[in-house]
């Protein structure tokens, strides 16, 4: 079998990422690609998310619509733009998947993990909004690398595409990363102790070092970050009257990625996580009794993008 170094090419351009960027993201584990995406696909993908807070358009039968905790405490049952932070699962809506089709995000996906004929799955696909915060703190996102949730390998064939929908700023509560710690391990996740304030699945890493060097990624609406899922990386609140909007996906490669045993002891705190939360979301479809897995929801949740599925 090849090794990953035979099957990823570090030392030539790709189609969207140039050698140079190649090296930027093997080094410090992300790269920014400025204007990846055009500004008619963003105002299509806002479009589309203002319409679902507002009823204009239904959900799709797998997407979820994830409220702040803080508004969720106040018993606010309605679905704004104000009130609604997350929409995940969108690989159903005809819309917002197109951001997964968009040739640059699919070939800059494989300039970094595959190569022209890979087979690349869509595997967590997300449209986030921060809006204002509620003077809780509940819009930042603590420290965490992305394979903590993942239940396949090898990390090097997992890449995320995030693009900016609008400006991002620190004010607004922009990504912020740590260089080159995708060359590190992955590292104990569970919820930060921020007085209750945390979001479901907001997991954070336990211990790492006060003085990390974090980089903030300003960025201009359309500019996309792709990155590693080992980066560590979070976000910050939103201090400002305005939004934050991003449009993201985890992509794996098919051909080489694999899911862990189900009974994988570093996935543990994840899986039982993820289980009540699924058992939760059932339950309210009226769905009392299943065997749905963590795996499974995974494997339910995945599209292909090109090539044909075969292992994921």
């Amino acid at each position: 079998m090849l090794s990953e170094n035979q099957i990823l090419n570090w030392d030539k351009d790709g189609v969207v990422i140039t050698k140079k960027q190649k090296q930027f993201y093997l080094k410090n584990g992300y790269v920014i690609i400025p204007k990846l995406i055009d500004q008619r696909s963003i105002d299509s993908y806002t479009q589309r998310f203002q319409d679902i807070c507002s009823g204009k358009c239904e959900k799709t039968p797998q997407m979820l619509l994830m409220r702040d905790i803080v508004v969720a405490k106040k018993g606010e049952k309605t679905i704004t733009e104000k009130t609604l932070n997350k929409i995940t699962n969108f690989m159903d809506d005809e819309v917002l998947w197109d951001y997964c089709q968009q040739p640059k995000i699919v070939n800059g996906v494989k300039d970094l993990i595959g190569h022209p004929n890979s087979c690349i799955l869509a595997m967590n696909t997300m449209v986030i909004n921060k809006p204002p915060d509620f003077g809780k703190l509940s819009s930042r996102h603590p420290l965490h690398q992305d394979l903590h949730y993942f239940p396949f390998r090898p990390s090097d064939f997992i890449c995320c595409s995030w693009t900016a929908m609008e400006r991002i700023t620190r004010a607004n509560g922009c990504l912020v990363v740590v260089p080159g710690s995708h060359l590190g391990p992955l590292l104990e996740h569970g919820y930060p102790d921020w007085d209750g304030n945390v979001n479901t699945a907001y997991h954070g890493i336990k211990t790492y070092s006060p003085d990390l060097n974090m980089v903030h990624l300003e960025m201009d609406t359309g500019d996309t970050v792709f990155f590693h899922p080992l980066l560590i990386h979070g976000s910050g609140a939103n201090r400002t009257n305005g939004y934050l909007k991003a449009i993201t996906a985890h992509f794996a490669n098919d051909d080489y990625c694999r899911y862990l045993p189900k009974d994988n002891p570093e996935m543990k705190f994840v899986v039982e996580d993820f289980e009540k939360l699924i058992e939760k979301y059932l339950s309210k479809k009226g769905i009392h009794e299943t065997n749905i897995t963590f795996h499974d929801f995974w494997s339910l949740k995945a599209k292909e993008v090109c090539g044909i599925r075969s292992n994921l």
